[in-house]
């Protein structure tokens, strides 16, 4: 396989792993039922006529599905349908700047429905879990009760400063059992603080993923000012039967609180590897987006790359800028169910990590991301030989995105991954991730946050946010595969990433990631959950 086919192979898997959990991985091997339908069947016919698919109350935007008890703990699950047994996975969290006690969480929702004869049904919807009492009781609300998509993922949240949330999303429509078109971008916007949604397409995908079109891929939002918001996405663009031509990176913006986007524009400039952006915007108002470009067709080595574009038509202002090689290629990672993956474990995972803008100085960005750095390279492909360690990497600019400087691994034992970064309001870049530097075995993880000592500095404390463990080698209830029987039912899909988002009056940061301390029962088993898990901290 050739490292073009090898990446368009894993953005398909990352793109419909948004909408789909049951797939070969997703139910073990001695699974005692059929599955009847691969993909999200909402509205579409499925191969059991009689069946009875998993969707939730009827509610329309604006109506409360539910809402959590009060929770007074350290952290909070936020979803609140106690009846389901569904997971949650790929977060993302934004705090309202008008009101700090409204916050959006957004994450991969999966609402099952289970049929006589054991036969097993799904919806795949993302949902807002919104608070108003700073994290002390969540509701969730339908972002796409009216949509003509039946399915969406790659949750993306964003506040501009008046207050108005925007949340980007993945669209589906499936044309079978075993196929999908691919997906437009979305982005639903909310005057009301989550409760109340308007949903529009930004940019149409084309094609299926075995024919020729565009294969539209992880999108993310930033906003500012008074209804003024960016979407950054990828377009793989296929040829014959699905084959690779080209990656590039695109971005749309809106001026008037999401009702209507600009022309897409590419800004990737002539890299055509491109994938993963992320947008930030500066305290001047400028705006920046990262992004992985795989540059060395050889080892399979990605660059970090950032572009500055306008913020008023979303044109690329420069070329893009090499910030550094990435330690991800095609031997550095050992490698299960034929994605990257680490020690011990069958779930995939990347490096791709996010770009963070300093407050206090307009000129101060950050890209930080994971890599394969500290361990030992090339990976043993079989990860139950590999021995890994994954760390978090930091680098950082001075001057507008310009320059900048080497990297800075954030030393710690066993695998870090899937960061999300952020600067506090001292100018502190705050970094959560899955983190196995606790558990000697290098099985267990715990979400931690990563805070810089002085501005600046690169240097970081860690401590963890989650209060307890989760073990994603082995006992999953969801994603699971069993390829090791020391291991059974090991964790196949964990998402693809998690978020923080600073608090904007100083009190502190909040986190959101996929939680597996939880044990759920479905359809005569009991394993690991995934379930959306908030934190305050200082």
């Amino acid at each position: 396989m050739s490292r073009r086919t090898a990446r368009l192979s894993a953005v398909i898997l990352a793109v419909l792993a948004a909408a789909l959990m049951v797939s070969v991985a997703a139910f073990a091997d001695d699974e005692p039922q059929p599955v009847d339908f691969t993909h999200n069947p909402f509205d579409a016919p499925a191969p059991v006529p009689s069946a009875t698919f998993g969707s939730g109350p009827a509610v329309k935007t604006g109506t409360a599905i539910c809402t959590t008890v009060v929770q007074t703990a350290a952290q909070a699950n936020t979803d609140c349908e106690t009846t389901s047994t569904g997971p949650h996975n790929e977060t993302s969290i934004a705090v309202n700047p008008t009101n700090v006690n409204n916050m959006i969480g957004g994450a991969n929702d999966y609402q099952l429905g289970l049929n006589p004869g054991g036969h097993v049904s799904e919806t795949v919807r993302s949902r807002a879990h919104v608070t108003f009492d700073g994290g002390k009781t969540w509701s969730m609300y339908p972002v796409f009760s009216n949509s003509a998509y039946q399915g969406t993922g790659d949750p993306a949240l964003a506040f501009d400063a008046s207050g108005h949330a925007y949340y980007g999303t993945l669209g589906f429509r499936f044309v079978g059992p075993a196929n999908a078109t691919n997906p437009d971008v979305l982005v639903s916007n909310s005057g009301d603080g989550g409760k109340t949604w308007d949903e529009v397409r930004v940019a149409a995908g084309s094609g299926t993923e075995t024919s020729v079109g565009d294969l539209l891929d992880k999108e993310y939002v930033a906003a500012w000012g008074n209804g003024n918001a960016i979407v950054t996405y990828g377009d793989f663009r296929l040829g014959q039967k699905g084959s690779f031509i080209s990656a590039k990176i695109y971005d749309s913006v809106t001026h008037d609180f999401g009702k209507t986007w600009s022309t897409p524009q590419l800004i990737s400039g002539s890299l055509d590897e491109a994938f993963v952006s992320t947008p930030v915007v500066a305290a001047d108002g400028r705006i920046y987006v990262s992004f992985l470009n795989t540059t060395d067709l050889t080892t399979g080595r990605d660059d970090y790359e950032v572009v500055e574009v306008s913020p008023s038509t979303g044109s690329p202002v420069n070329d893009p800028v090499k910030v550094a090689t990435v330690i991800d290629g095609a031997t550095d990672y050992p490698i299960a169910l034929g994605r990257q993956t680490y020690q011990d474990s069958v779930f995939r995972s990347w490096a791709a990590g996010n770009i963070a803008a300093d407050p206090k100085n307009a000129k101060h960005l950050a890209v930080v991301w994971s890599d394969m750095r500290n361990s030992t390279t090339p990976a043993p492909s079989n990860p139950y030989v590999a021995k890994t360690n994954s760390d978090l990497v930091v680098s950082q600019s001075f001057d507008n995105g310009r320059t900048w400087s080497a990297p800075v691994a954030i030393a710690l034992p066993g695998d870090q991954f899937q960061s999300w970064s952020a600067y506090d309001t001292n100018g502190l870049l705050r970094v959560g991730a899955f983190d196995r530097s606790a558990d000697p075995s290098n099985h267990l993880y715990n979400y931690s946050l990563s805070t810089e000592t002085s501005p600046g500095s690169l240097t970081f404390g860690t401590t963890p946010v989650s209060t307890a463990q989760s073990d994603p080698t082995k006992g999953d209830r969801w994603f699971a595969a069993t390829l090791n029987a020391g291991f059974p039912f090991a964790t196949a899909f964990l998402g693809d990433y998690s978020g923080i988002a600073i608090i904007p009056d100083g009190s502190g940061v909040v986190s959101y990631w996929t939680d597996m301390r939880n044990d759920v029962t479905f359809a005569g088993r009991t394993g690991h959950g995934e379930d959306a898990y908030f934190a305050k901290t200082p």
